[in-house]
């Protein structure tokens, strides 16, 4: 296992090597460098996961920097993926923003050029299984819809060893992300369900350590299926009851035990991001509020709140107190608010930056610190450059 922001494993036989996913486009070629000098048969096939940056990133630089005279490793990969990569040129300045508020403190996860990447044309690509000859080993490649719609996992039933790039994360599923593309969860718990019955004694994550003995690793995995499949059907229900998305979100919990494990905390990802993820799924954008429909811009709302509450600043020093309280969900409204009133206020983004820098400390996931964090920081500027202007 070469650990390179997203693991790359490596298995190997007596004539031949197959490397599963290439890191980022950074670390291509120091990954290429790492698996020749830890291999001495060539590599034959190097397999791609699935299409995020973290996995598919390196493919050109690895591909190019394992290729022997005569020789070049065959690129394998779903049919699926080549749309992935060429969506995110179509989506490059966004997913540059969302990704560098998200990673952009991670060394080696330079953005600054964009975030769309090329990946040479696969070799090899297949719609729902396959499998590999590597120096005589079968490797069996099964596609699966889950944190993307090109996954696959790999099955090498002579060594009971399962490759499972993102399927196993050791944190809560990655299945909610708030600004990315749509996630899959009931095909998601199959998978993990399927990987659970075919009697590995080794798993191989992307993300996280390896398991190693058969009835951890299907302990893990069906708590896992039997957690995302219990968060997804509650979710289900309740629309199927007719309930709005402000209902749902509050009724489709987890009991707090359910996600106290190692592997389930929501450390990256969390539970009320999937709610969302499954309404969006299975119920579109609207969310059963009739005046969010065709609604109004933000601030025209915003002005007319602040004029029934005493201005925007009657909104910050409110906002303030509930925050002092404890209530700082609500407080992120509220200042809000104000800031989309009076969006050069020193005073409010003061405390606007207060606020969200409070909101970001009371938060497990990466995904709600990130977005947090940056708000107060954002705040943190104005609020500078008001004070600036105002001292000039």
């Amino acid at each position: 296992m070469i650990e390179s922001f997203a693991h790359v494993h490596v298995i190997e036989t007596a004539s031949a090597a197959v490397v599963f996913d290439s890191s980022v486009p950074d670390l291509g070629p120091r990954v290429a460098d790492r698996v020749r000098a830890g291999t001495r048969a060539p590599v034959s096939h190097v397999v791609l996961t699935h299409g995020h940056r973290d996995h598919a990133g390196g493919a050109a630089a690895l591909v190019d920097g394992l290729a022997t005279p005569g020789r070049r490793p065959l690129l394998v990969g779903h049919e699926a993926l080549p749309d992935r990569v060429a969506r995110y040129r179509l989506t490059d300045g966004y997913n540059q923003v969302v990704n560098q508020r998200q990673f952009g403190r991670v060394p080696n996860w330079d953005l600054a050029g964009g975030w769309a990447f090329e990946v040479p044309d696969l070799d090899v690509s297949f719609n729902r299984r396959i499998t590999l000859d590597v120096g005589g080993l079968e490797v069996e490649l099964r596609h699966v819809r889950a944190e993307t719609d090109d996954h696959l996992w790999a099955w090498i039933a002579e060594r009971a060893v399962a490759v499972t790039g993102d399927l196993m994360l050791w944190h809560f599923p990655n299945a909610g992300n708030p600004a990315k593309s749509q996630r899959y969860p009931l095909e998601w718990v199959a998978a993990l369900r399927d990987i659970a019955e075919v009697g590995a004694q080794l798993l191989l994550p992307g993300h996280g350590l390896p398991i190693a003995g058969r009835e951890r690793i299907r302990r893990v995995l069906l708590d896992t299926a039997s957690v995302l499949e219990e968060l997804t059907m509650m979710t289900l229900d309740l629309m199927n009851r007719g309930a709005s998305l402000d209902d749902v979100l509050a009724e489709a919990r987890l009991a707090g035990e359910r996600i106290r494990r190692p592997y389930l905390a929501p450390t990256y990802d969390e539970p009320e991001f999937v709610v969302r993820n499954v309404w969006r799924l299975y119920g579109g954008w609207y969310d059963g509020v009739a005046s969010n429909l065709k609604p109004a811009r933000y601030a025209s709302v915003a002005s007319e709140l602040a004029d029934l509450a005493g201005g925007p600043l009657a909104l910050a020093r409110r906002a303030e107190t509930l925050a002092g309280e404890g209530k700082t969900a609500v407080a992120c409204h509220l200042i809000d608010l104000a800031a989309a009133v009076e969006p050069t206020s020193a005073a409010v983004h003061g405390v606007r930056a207060g606020i969200y820098w409070q909101r970001r400390a009371e938060q497990q996931s990466i995904m709600a610190a990130a977005i947090y964090e940056s708000t107060a920081r954002e705040s943190d500027v104005r609020a500078a450059a008001g004070l600036g202007e105002v001292a000039g």
